[in-house]
């Protein structure tokens, strides 16, 4: 089976779009991550897969991290987060709990570290829920290697 035909099919199931933050003593870092989703209500818990091949694995080993999910007009910091970084900033910071979110984000989740688990290229980084708080608007999609629209009915 051809890998690159795999992640197509893959990208066939739209998703929402993450900005992963977390914090090191010099600043805070950040990715942009799709791989995201809920595992348990009791204890709250969620799960992040990074990729091995990324300089966020490092800062998430045994690291408090925030889960920010992006509204519709976030596309720019969601680019920036995934190595198209812009000259301006196109986010603010806002100072949670545990580290730096991305203001005005249609939700964020702060956990701290829970488990991590060998996920092939990936690492599974399971975080307990400490903090979350979410607003209104419209989520940033992803959808077939493009940003995309969630429409309601």
């Amino acid at each position: 089976m051809d890998i690159k035909n795999f992640r197509n099919c893959l990208g066939h199931f739209a998703t929402g779009v993450t900005i992963i933050t977390s914090e090191t003593e010099a600043e805070t870092h950040g990715f942009t991550a799709n791989s995201f989703t809920s595992v348990s209500l009791d204890p709250m818990l969620v799960l992040v897969s990074v990729d091995r091949k990324t300089k966020a694995l490092n800062v998430l080993k045994d690291n408090n991290f925030i889960v920010n999910i992006l509204k519709e007009d976030q596309q720019d910091a969601a680019m920036h987060f995934a190595g198209r970084t812009m000259e301006k900033m196109p986010f603010q910071w806002e100072a949670g709990i545990l580290g730096n979110r991305i203001k005005d984000s249609l939700a964020y989740i702060e956990c701290e570290p829970w488990r991590s688990y060998d996920g092939g290229d990936h690492v599974l980084f399971l975080g307990e829920v400490k903090n979350f708080e979410y607003s209104g608007g419209n989520p940033l999609a992803y959808y077939c290697g493009k940003f995309s629209e969630v429409l309601t009915k």
